[in-house]
């Protein structure tokens, strides 16, 4: 029962971020500015727990894609950092969760950021970078909105801790990212 529920939500959230994201360089514009309301964004943690992974998931396999399409050595670094940080929360996440009693499925990537990886697959070299860097600024946004929401009003106090844990990684990974130029 509580899986079912979990797919639910996690897949009514995903739906709900793509249905504002339009093609193009546009798909990595998502739904949640930094300030925006927490709508979208759960406080319930085995929905918190699939969307935390999932953003993981994202950053480490675009991550691994820029290794192998990118050319900035600057974004090639700042994508190493993703890979080891993100595997990092991942982690955190999953053992915050382990601790709460749950035994949380391994994390998997929501249509939104399916697509996002498939646009970033039909690109290489410069054109690649710029929308890596477009998306990262996207994913990063969204996921401190994840992060803060839940770390100030989840259900389960070692997801609260984790989420507190994750918002200033987040926070330098975005600020990172927007001063880089290309």
């Amino acid at each position: 029962m509580k899986t079912g529920l979990f797919l639910s939500v996690a897949a009514a959230m995903s739906l709900a971020a793509c249905s504002s994201v339009t093609g193009g360089s546009d798909m990595a514009r998502g739904p949640m500015e930094p300030g925006a309301s927490g709508d979208m964004t759960p406080n319930q943690a085995m929905p918190y727990v699939a969307m935390a992974g999932a953003s993981d998931m994202y950053e480490i396999q675009s991550s691994q894609l820029h290794h192998q399409r990118g050319q900035s050595p600057a974004l090639h670094r700042f994508a190493q950092m993703m890979i080891d940080h993100h595997t990092q929360t991942t982690a955190a996440t999953m053992a915050a969760a382990r601790a709460a009693g749950m035994n949380p499925p391994p994390p998997e990537l929501m249509p939104m950021q399916r697509a996002m990886i498939a646009r970033l697959q039909g690109l290489n070299g410069a054109a690649f970078d710029r929308e890596y860097r477009t998306q990262q600024i996207t994913a990063h946004r969204m996921a401190l909105n994840l992060h803060s929401n839940y770390a100030s009003s989840g259900d389960t106090p070692s997801l609260k801790t984790s989420a507190s844990s994750a918002v200033p990684i987040v926070q330098q990974h975005l600020t990172e990212i927007q001063g880089m130029t290309l």
